[in-house]
């Protein structure tokens, strides 16, 4: 019994997915333009499609399981479950008016008319806030709609904000944080479900080891106990003395978010000899 996936057939979320399925030790060679794979060394069969059929495919049972942003899972608004944050492409789904305009806030859009490929999300966005304003659904080119006067704003997906400048148009209000999730149909039957819960052990491996990184210094002993108290690792540090009296070397895990911080205040404290080295998998 294979566990069937579908991702995105080409793109960066194409990208990231596969690196994410190679990382987690699953091998998918698709060759050209294919769009169906399998899995040599794992009961994963691999679905290629656009990233707007992804939700309806796991919905309809026709996947077990989809990689899907979730700009777009929440815009078809199917009836899947969430498995997973993933925790790479992610992007913004953002309000842009002209640079000139005066936007105070959400009700600036009040009686506007407004440009955008989800137009789902920005009614809900509209009804949330009390805002009476037209939607204009495009499929593309969402950017240049105000600069052709289809529009006075548009709402669109935004990464660096660098396509919305170069358009002559300012980003306001974010509707959607989004990134991509593994999603499944509500219906698998327990040996797709112990399949699954494989593959989310081994995302959760590679995610922890993403956010981590394995951290050895050396540390004069009298200042041991502040510097151990700074690294609180997976359950504690190893320290282990050193040939030099003194000192003792300590490994530890540091996550991402507080390395900078921390590394400052382990070299006030007198830590030396710091190496920073970036983990493979993370099992907790």
């Amino acid at each position: 019994m294979k566990l069937k996936i579908a991702i995105q057939k080409s793109g960066r979320l194409y990208e990231d997915s596969i690196k994410l399925l190679k990382d987690c030790g699953i091998d998918v060679r698709n060759g050209m333009n294919k769009l169906k794979a399998e899995a040599e060394n794992f009961p994963l069969e691999v679905f290629f499609l656009r990233d707007d059929d992804i939700p309806q495919y796991v919905a309809d049972k026709v996947a077990d399981i989809g990689i899907v942003g979730e700009n777009v899972l929440y815009e078809k608004q199917k009836a899947v479950t969430v498995v997973e944050k993933l925790g790479f492409s992610k992007c913004r789904l953002a309000v842009g008016v002209g640079k000139d305009e005066n936007y105070t806030g959400a009700q600036y859009l009040q009686g506007k008319t407004i440009a955008t490929s989800y137009p789902v999300l920005v009614r809900k966005f509209l009804d949330d806030n009390n805002i009476n304003a037209e939607i204009h659904e495009i499929s593309g080119s969402v950017e240049i709609a105000p600069g052709i006067g289809l529009s006075d704003a548009i709402v669109d997906l935004v990464s660096s904000g660098s396509t919305l400048f170069m358009n002559g148009l300012k980003e306001t209000e974010t509707i959607l944080k989004s990134e991509a999730v593994l999603v499944r149909n509500n219906e698998l039957s327990e040996e797709k479900l112990a399949i699954l819960s494989s593959l989310v052990f081994r995302m959760q491996a590679v995610k922890k080891a993403k956010n981590n990184k394995y951290i050895l210094l050396n540390a004069p002993n009298d200042r041991l106990q502040e510097i151990i108290a700074l690294l609180p690792g997976m359950k504690s540090p190893t320290v282990l003395p050193l040939a030099e009296s003194g000192w003792s070397s300590v490994h530890s895990v540091l996550n991402e978010n507080d390395f900078w911080n921390i590394i400052e205040q382990l070299k006030e404290r007198g830590a030396q000899g710091i190496l920073v080295i970036p983990i493979e998998k993370m099992i907790v």
